[in-house]
């Protein structure tokens, strides 16, 4: 049968992840290490499980509201104040299948036909199909090294036209590791007002920053409650990700329209995984101060492996990855990753499947044990050594540390 003519355009027109396309490659290789997972690697802590087997004890396997469990919304709204200093009402909060389900909500709720939104990138996979599958337009901006891959003010400007409607504001981001701090965010918060635009707040890793570093929600500055949507979840901060749990903090008209959307297609988010939810809400910031040491650990690790190695990187501040300067030994990064996977055994992501702008870098995923990262390491070392690969930028090895 020909189905050609049965499936939509913009469903064909959509290119698959260049994520998918290297975890395909890994499928049934058991001689890889890989780095390529944005996943913790840590068991969902026991407490938080517990609460979720206690409500199939009690026989709470029924549909919630659609909006989510009612303490649990009162949960959230008090952790977004208590941890971001960002006012949020119960009312204005849904609970999400994920944070990409609350993401699409926002898109769907919001954008007209070519209505344009403004994502910084490289920036997740999700956020330029999804605006588009809504009708939108997505405007990439380039975001720079040099500039700690933040949003500048002159980049914002010089892309916002009469269409425009929404800014992205993926902080701290994947795959980069960067953070926005309150200074970074506040001329792009002032520049939002003055042109009357929207922002998405894609906040899922605001529980890991590093160095001394605490996240700063634009949701917190002056004026900006009422423009921003604010999406978050539990899969990074508590490692929850196969619960599928995620939410919306908005303006209480979007709420309404998104919550709309979310009736007919979704009902309700997993009851068992909102009980487990309020858990770790209540109970949960020791797990986050644990797993958040943990990782910098790894950081650092990594990092300072990588330039002694002599791959130049960027230092994250954020999130669980690094974004290092593979584009010195000359080859493309997918060329650079293929070769790495097939002689050397490690797994890591071009950084073009984070978007154009993302050719010369990888990313490196640090949500792995000590043992592992430490196995890749070595294999990249090889791999460069014996491939007679040298840094056009440093011509030597480095002995960095971070």
């Amino acid at each position: 049968m020909d189905y050609r003519n049965r499936l939509s355009d913009s469903a064909v027109s959509l290119e698959p992840s260049g994520i998918r396309k290297f975890f395909d490659m890994l499928s049934g290789r058991r001689d890889v290490t890989a780095l390529t997972v944005g996943q913790p690697d840590f068991a969902t802590p026991w407490h938080i499980v517990n609460a979720g087997i206690e409500s199939l004890r009690m026989g709470k396997t029924y549909y919630t509201g659609n909006a989510g469990l009612p303490e649990l919304r009162d949960e959230i709204a008090g952790y977004l104040c208590r941890r971001f200093s960002v006012p949020a009402d119960p009312s204005g909060i849904i609970v999400t299948v994920g944070g990409s389900e609350a993401i699409d909500l926002c898109f769907r709720a919001m954008l007209n036909p070519g209505d344009e939104v403004i994502v910084p990138q490289p920036s997740f996979v999700c956020y330029g199909p999804l605006v588009t599958m809504a009708g939108g337009k997505p405007v990439f901006v380039e975001t720079y090294e040099k500039d700690s891959f933040k949003l500048t003010p002159d980049s914002l400007l010089g892309a916002i036209t009469d269409r425009t409607k929404l800014l992205v504001l993926p902080y701290p981001a994947n795959p980069t590791g960067a953070i926005m701090e309150e200074a970074d965010l506040e001329p792009i918060a002032e520049i939002c007002r003055q042109k009357d635009i929207f922002v998405l707040s894609d906040e899922i890793y605001a529980e890991l920053t590093f160095g001394g570093k605490k996240h700063c929600s634009i949701a917190s500055l002056p004026g900006m409650r009422e423009r921003t949507v604010l999406v978050s979840g539990f899969s990074k901060a508590y490692a929850m990700t196969g619960w599928r749990l995620g939410y919306s903090s908005a303006p209480e008209e979007i709420t309404k329209q998104m919550l709309k959307i979310h009736q007919y297609g979704i009902m309700c988010a997993s009851t068992t995984a909102q009980y487990a939810a309020v858990e770790a809400l209540r109970e949960g910031d020791g797990d986050i101060e644990f797993m958040r040491t943990e990782y910098d650990g790894r950081r650092r690790l990594i990092v300072s492996g990588l330039r002694r190695i002599g791959i130049p990187c960027f230092e994250p501040e954020g999130a669980f990855y690094v974004f290092p300067n593979i584009g010195v030994f000359g080859l493309s990064s997918e060329e650079f990753c293929s070769r790495l996977m097939n002689e050397a055994g490690v797994a890591i992501i071009p950084g073009t499947a984070f978007g154009k702008c993302g050719e010369g870098f990888a990313r490196i995923s640090y949500a792995y044990s000590i043992n592992h990262i430490t196995d890749a390491l070595a294999g990249i070392g090889r791999f460069i050594e014996s491939s007679g690969l040298s840094s056009e930028k440093t011509g030597k090895k480095e002995d960095l540390a971070i």
